[in-house]
């Protein structure tokens, strides 16, 4: 990097904290700083949903698969999120926008207290947590060994930096801050991806151009979609998994259909998201694709191709622009997070434990947001700092083997509960399906993994979880349900249309003090 470059660099963190500071007068209250008061526009809301999925593990980890096993990058990860948020456009978006619409909630998990009850709530609150600490962590440390690659900083020195600019923005602004960070964000990376996917193309001319490379010796078995670890069992696995995850499951995707009007406009939101995710990874991936006729990866995982390649093709200032797409894509998703973890401790956790909490005013209520969002991002930067300990070996390993598999257990009770067919699994199956998951992804990961020659393959280390806890909550809740007329009714109010028919839906029951949602 040259002076041009770190000029575009600081320029990028300088529009950001402006973006957090212009969104502080939009946000008078809690419901403001968490769903953006339900005024989000459905494209910017559908923007904000595609950016706050992305990171620099992107650039890290994926790029290290797309280096060495080529387009099962694409047909193991990208995909399967489009098809989910395309399942999900329809079956959860518009049920998470009633939510806020119709019970007057914040934070997804509110709703959790009447659907089953205060333990599950609390257990999924605090799981989802603890795991979001981590994931976050793990793209705080991809967007910091970027930098080191670029600029020399050390890894720790990278993590202060990007956290503490994240924690001034979307501190200030909350999920208003977050969505037009990542629109402008948004904007960055498409300039910086067709930037790069131009360089890479002028590059392949001696290799055969666009059409030809695919027969270069270097990419033997790259077109294959699905090779190595990443099989059929991975795909369907992590089908699921993203489903459950992009639509809510981990809370912060949750928030862009609560931020907007109405639930068609949600579902419109969701369908953008998809449609960004089946298309642009394209442009982004392929780039990876073709880097190991391009560089030679430093990196026995090839983690550190994409920033070889970047430095080697792109010219000052153009360089100083991929780079802040990196920062662009891992500030988008962990601001997001901050966000809904804020929102959950707040709502959920917070109340169940202190009077005092749950007689907030609206003031207090958006300082202890405000501080509960610092908290997290300090946590999760505390955690960055080992994300390469013998603990989490890795960045890709934090993100597939953890997050992946940790995902089905925390999201199934919540994301399965939303809908009329489940009705019947309430707060036993719940809770059996979550404890038994947990133990389930325990059990794969580490006494059966260290008994088992070569170790379990990851595609069940990340399927196991999910279907441990998908039977159990299904079948504990048909052995023994527990709906009540009670669960019912607030179930019907977020399955009925917007077609003016929930007047003949029985009303929910009223709360008593303290309880999560308000009719």
């Amino acid at each position: 990097m040259n002076s041009l470059d770190w000029a575009v660099l600081i320029g990028y963190f300088g529009v950001m904290v402006a973006i957090g500071v212009w969104s502080h007068k939009r946000v008078d209250n809690v419901s403001d700083f968490f769903t953006a008061g339900g005024k989000m526009p459905w494209w910017l809301s559908g923007i904000s949903h595609h950016m706050s999925g992305y990171s620099a593990v992107m650039f890290t980890g994926y790029a290290g698969i797309a280096y060495t096993y080529g387009v099962t990058s694409f047909v193991t990860w990208s995909f399967p999120i489009a098809l989910g948020i395309a399942i999900g456009a329809r079956l959860f978006a518009p049920r998470i926008n009633r939510l806020r619409s119709r019970l007057h909630v914040a934070s997804p998990l509110e709703y959790l207290k009447n659907r089953y009850n205060l333990p599950t709530q609390q257990a999924l609150a605090w799981s989802g947590m603890l795991l979001k600490i981590v994931d976050v962590g793990a793209k705080w440390a991809a967007i910091a060994t970027l930098l080191a690659v670029f600029t020399g900083v050390s890894l720790n020195q990278g993590i202060l930096v990007t956290g503490v600019i994240t924690a001034i923005y979307c501190t200030i602004g909350g999920l208003w801050a977050d969505a037009l960070t990542e629109l402008g964000q948004f904007v960055i990376q498409l300039l910086a991806g067709i930037a790069m996917f131009v360089a890479v193309v002028v590059e392949l001319g001696p290799h055969g151009g666009f059409f030809g490379v695919w027969d270069e010796p270097e990419l033997a078995g790259h077109g294959k979609p699905l090779v190595g670890p990443y099989g059929t069992v991975f795909l369907l696995a992590f089908l699921f998994i993203k489903l459950f995850e992009y639509n809510g499951g981990m809370l912060n995707q949750a928030q862009r259909y609560m931020a907007t009007a109405d639930a068609k406009e949600a579902a419109r939101s969701a369908k953008l998201s998809a449609v960004l995710w089946l298309v642009w990874p394209v442009v982004l991936f392929f780039p990876m694709w073709m880097s190991p006729l391009l560089v030679d990866a430093k990196k026995p995982d090839g983690s550190d191709a994409y920033a070889l390649m970047t430095e080697q093709l792109l010219p000052h200032g153009l360089l100083g622009l991929v780079i802040v797409g990196f920062f662009s894509h891992t500030m988008a998703m962990c601001s997001s997070d901050a966000n809904a973890i804020a929102a959950v401790f707040t709502r959920d956790v917070a109340p169940a434990f202190s009077a005092r909490a749950r007689a907030w005013t609206e003031r207090k209520g958006l300082i202890a947001a405000r501080l509960t969002t610092v908290v997290f991002l300090g946590l999760s930067m505390a955690v960055a700092t080992q994300v390469d300990s013998p603990t989490f070996k890795d960045i890709i390993t934090v993100v597939i083997k953890w997050v992946a598999g940790l995902m089905g257990p925390i999201a199934i009770p919540m994301m399965l509960g939303l809908l009329r067919a489940f009705r019947k699994s309430g707060p036993t199956a719940a809770l059996t399906s979550w404890a038994a998951g947990l133990f389930a992804f325990y059990l794969v990961n580490y006494p059966i993994d260290d008994a088992i020659s070569g170790g379990v393959a990851l595609q069940y280390q990340v399927s196991i979880p999910l279907a441990v806890s998908l039977v159990l909550y299904v079948v504990v809740g048909y052995v023994k349900p527990e709906d009540t007329p009670e669960r019912d009714a607030l179930i019907e109010r977020i399955n009925t249309d917007d077609d003016g028919s929930e007047g003949a839906v029985a009303p929910a029951p009223s709360p008593r003090r303290g309880d999560a949602v308000a009719p």
